[in-house]
């Protein structure tokens, strides 16, 4: 049988078994003498329940037919600036067919060709907009020069590309959507959503998800950031926790500017972290969802854990060299990270033919191949997409954070990874 009929056969027999559920509930409190009020109730949430299910299956099905392997042309519909370092770009397939929709929270792979780049360059940026069959978008920061001209990678900056060289009307080469730091829109657990910086963007997705679906989940949206001169999306967030009962957005300024106004422009000065969470939340039975700067996330990880928050509702997304202590680690009994590397390892670059001495000086085996210009594929840098999937011919690894990506006997994913011992690598 195939898997579309099996999904309409559980979906009847759910139906079927809820009708009959709601019999028996009726005769039930018929007979305990509960108010039709009562009764209504109940037929309601399993009315619920059943729709939960077919939209769940709705979604699968777009999500199988729409998607798309390898890339698919996409033509930049729209470059709307957000402030002086952020940009979003509004992205339409060139073919003009319906999008697959997306957990809110995933990415979207890039291939540019930079302009003094020797091959083809992968990077990954998370979508900032709940799901949509028209188009997707990414908001992007520019990066900021380096205190040292001499490192400037003018040219070689996959951001800086979008803002200074890709223009309305270009077409950009895309892969589906991928990801796995996404909320569970079948569910109706509260939420809070935190966002450091440019790390809004895949909470955003969520949050503007949540408010689109209709969902009435309690949802409380912490946003992170120096001062108004940072603060992106204000109105749009203004609104959504102005029109929204079950939404409440606090804005956090760690350094306002003298003309920024307490109650006006933001909520609350400080930093974003459990300690805050104290003071603002009911409590701390929510599931967090949080992307930001290094510091914050490794402040917000352990802040939350040890406010005694269950490990199974800390959730994270790291895009840039992964900072996070991996839970299973961290769940040890005396909270030890991964083991770290020594140094004095041989590394032999078998394509490259380059055989190199770990000096434990990088943080990673992609960034000691870099620094010895040695060509190797990256994408988010933080064990999540597998661009950097690399052989092992011989040798072992160790990981700075658990993988996100399916990592294959015998390989490794280099934007994570340290050597354990001599090693060999097919790059």
């Amino acid at each position: 049988m195939e898997l579309g009929a099996v999904n309409y056969v559980a979906i009847a027999v759910l139906a079927l078994l809820g009708l009959y559920v709601m019999s028996l509930i009726y005769n039930n409190f018929r007979a305990a003498g509960v108010t039709d009020r009562g009764i209504q109730a109940e037929i309601a949430y399993l009315r619920e329940r059943v729709d939960r299910i077919k939209a769940a299956r709705e979604f699968d099905k777009q999500k199988n037919e729409l998607s798309w392997n390898g890339v698919r042309k996409f033509r930049v519909e729209r470059k709307n600036p957000e402030n002086k370092d952020i940009c979003s770009f509004y992205l339409r397939p060139h073919d003009e067919r319906p999008l697959p929709p997306f957990e809110p929270g995933q990415y979207l792979t890039f291939k540019l060709n930079l302009p003094s780049g020797k091959k083809v360059t992968t990077r990954c940026y998370s979508l900032s907009d709940s799901p949509r069959s028209e188009y997707y978008r990414v908001s992007i920061k520019r990066n900021p020069p380096p205190k040292d001209p001499a490192k400037a990678d003018v040219g070689k900056s996959s951001s800086n590309y979008f803002h200074d060289l890709v223009n309305e009307g270009d077409i950009l080469d895309v892969q589906a959507p991928n990801g796995d730091f996404f909320l569970d829109m079948h569910r109706q657990t509260p939420v809070v959503l935190i966002g450091g910086g440019i790390g809004i963007t895949p909470v955003l997705s969520m949050l503007n998800a949540i408010v689109e679906s209709g969902s009435k989940r309690e949802t409380w949206f912490f946003l992170g950031v120096r001062n108004s001169v940072e603060h992106v999306f204000r109105e749009h967030l203004e609104r959504l926790d102005r029109e929204n009962e079950n939404v409440h957005v606090r804005i956090v300024y760690s350094k306002p500017d003298d003309n920024d106004e307490q109650g006006k422009d933001y909520h609350l000065e400080g930093r974003v972290g459990a300690d805050l969470f104290r003071e603002v939340l009911p409590s701390n039975n929510y599931d967090y969802y949080f992307c930001g700067p290094p510091p914050m996330m490794e402040s917000l990880f352990h802040g939350l854990r040890e406010w005694d928050v269950p490990e199974s509702r800390i959730h994270f997304e790291a895009f840039g060299p992964a900072t996070v202590k991996s839970k299973k680690t961290a769940d040890t009994e005396d909270g030890a990270a991964a083991p770290v590397s020594g140094s004095g390892f041989k590394l032999k670059f078998t394509r490259s033919e380059k055989e190199l001495v770990w000096d434990g000086s990088a943080d990673t085996i992609l960034e000691f191949a870099e620094a010895n210009d040695i060509d190797m594929d990256s994408g988010c840098r933080a064990g999540a997409c597998g661009t950097c999937i690399t052989a092992v011919l011989a040798g072992e690894v160790n990981y700075a954070t658990e993988p996100s990506a399916d990592v294959d006997k015998g390989s490794c994913l280099t934007c994570i990874s340290v050597p354990k011992t001599d090693m060999e690598l097919d790059a």
